[in-house]
């Protein structure tokens, strides 16, 4: 019984990111009012090469924002026949000194391939030690993103960047971490965050409504 019980628990541990599919393959049925975990599938006999293609990876994205960064996600929203595969790219582009954010993706670990320029990438281990493990990357470079983890790119360098990432989820989601804590709707109380970050409200306060401006206008 013991080894059974063993058994079952590497099995789960095994089973812990997108489910595998038992069939050729189930393309999305964004259509359907039916709830599952994804999506469901397509009648077979209306697939076409369609579902499973996606152009324009080639173009920049708009960079002329804060942060000097767009992300051109290419998920199971823009692929339907992806949906049951369990993977995703994105192309990310990066103006001169160009950031994309400390973020994580709940649901998928990410390997990253610098095309052009140079980026410093970086990720943040958990609790306890928080520890930081970063690299410079170069053309050809490529990093690997724990799955859960917070991570940063940065164009370090006086020309564009750009990179290719892929996900290992149809889905992977993104949590900015700074968007989720100053941004989040509702509001976090300000005294939480302001003892959280050990700071005075009024730098919450600031961060708050800056954050709101930014989702509202």
């Amino acid at each position: 019984m013991l080894i059974v019980v063993l058994l079952a628990m590497a099995s789960s541990v095994v089973l812990a990111s997108d489910p595998s599919p038992l069939q050729d393959f189930c393309v999305a049925d964004k259509a359907s009012s039916v709830l599952v975990n994804g999506f469901v599938c397509k009648n077979p006999m209306d697939v076409n090469a369609e579902d499973f293609f996606f152009s324009g990876l080639n173009k920049p994205g708009n960079t002329d924002n804060r942060l000097g960064s767009n992300v051109t996600a290419v998920n199971v929203n823009k692929i339907a026949g992806l949906n049951t595969l369990g993977i995703s790219l994105a192309r990310i582009d990066f103006a001169p000194y160009g950031l994309n954010p400390p973020h994580t993706h709940p649901r998928a670990t990410e390997v990253l391939t610098v095309i052009e320029g140079t980026l410093l990438v970086g990720f943040v281990t958990s609790n306890p030690q928080n520890r930081l493990i970063f690299k410079v990357l170069n053309a050809g470079d490529v990093f690997v993103f724990p799955e859960g983890l917070i991570h940063f790119q940065f164009n370090r360098g006086h020309k564009n960047a750009v990179a290719i990432a892929g996900l290992s989820s149809q889905n992977p989601g993104v949590i900015t971490v700074a968007n989720a804590v100053f941004g989040s709707n509702p509001k976090i109380d300000d005294g939480i965050l302001a003892k959280a970050f050990q700071v005075d409200k009024k730098v919450i306060d600031y961060l708050q409504s800056q954050f709101w401006m930014d989702n509202n206008n």
